[in-house]
């Protein structure tokens, strides 16, 4: 199940710079960086619960096309994301809402855009999943659709069942940003996170940041009035962005 703040936090500001694309039939938010970039790479943006219509997403989209990726977030909810109030709506319910959105029908979506992606010829695909993106993200490491994966506050992961698949079958390197207060991914998750794949026992590699004064939600819909919060953000967001540039070349 989720938590409450897999549905809750502040709205940013910004004007998104993306446009919406079809790909492999799929509706995505694509950002496109303004200068040259490689075209055979691209960074597949898997999202928290509130899916392309929440600006955040757009906007941290924008920002990983200026750091030099085409950046490509698919909407996995299939035009049903949660509503951005859903903490204050009667009439959402989140365990309905959740039962609708299950693997058999955002598999299709991540399936569908990777094939597109490399028909037109892209051969690397790192992944960044926040909260809910982080079960897909894993799917395409294990499928082996992926070369570098990064979840960011994961959610509906079982632990430590999916993190032993995950040493076991992907070859993808991974990236957990974590936080102090997450009931999805908490302290003790962390720990055996570190257990399983740390110290090398994950070959092709494995790191993990922590932010102190963080919540679940953090890298997304965080407070950024809150100096923790926004140094969690930017740090987790830069984080992201040197994974990807160690292992580039996968």
């Amino acid at each position: 199940m989720s938590c409450a703040d897999c549905f809750k936090g502040v709205r940013h500001e910004g004007e998104p710079e993306g446009k919406i694309e079809k790909i492999g039939g799929f509706e995505c938010y694509v950002a496109t960086p303004s200068g040259e970039y490689p075209k055979d790479k691209v960074v597949l943006f898997l999202t928290d619960a509130f899916g392309i219509p929440l600006v955040n997403n757009k906007l941290l989209v924008d920002d990983f096309a200026r750091n030099g990726f085409r950046t490509v977030m698919p909407d996995v909810f299939n035009g049903e994301p949660a509503p951005e109030d859903a903490m204050n709506r009667k009439d959402f319910d989140i365990a309905a809402w959740l039962g609708r959105h299950g693997p058999e029908t955002w598999q299709p979506v991540v399936d569908g855009v990777v094939s597109a992606l490399q028909a037109e010829g892209v051969a690397w695909i790192a992944t960044t999943g926040y909260c809910f993106g982080a079960k897909p993200a894993w799917y395409l490491a294990l499928k082996g659709s992926s070369k570098v994966t990064v979840v960011t506050h994961p959610s509906l992961l079982r632990i430590p069942e999916d993190l032993e698949v995950y040493r076991d079958g992907a070859k993808a390197p991974l990236l957990i940003n974590s936080c102090e207060v997450d009931q999805q991914f908490p302290s003790d998750a962390q720990a055996k996170a570190d257990e399983i794949l740390g110290g090398g026992k994950f070959a092709p590699g494995y790191e993990r940041t922590y932010w102190d004064g963080c919540t679940h939600g953090f890298a997304v819909r965080g407070d950024i009035s809150n100096p923790k919060v926004k140094a969690g953000k930017e740090g987790a967001f830069e984080a992201t962005v040197k994974f990807f540039n160690k292992h580039k070349d996968l």
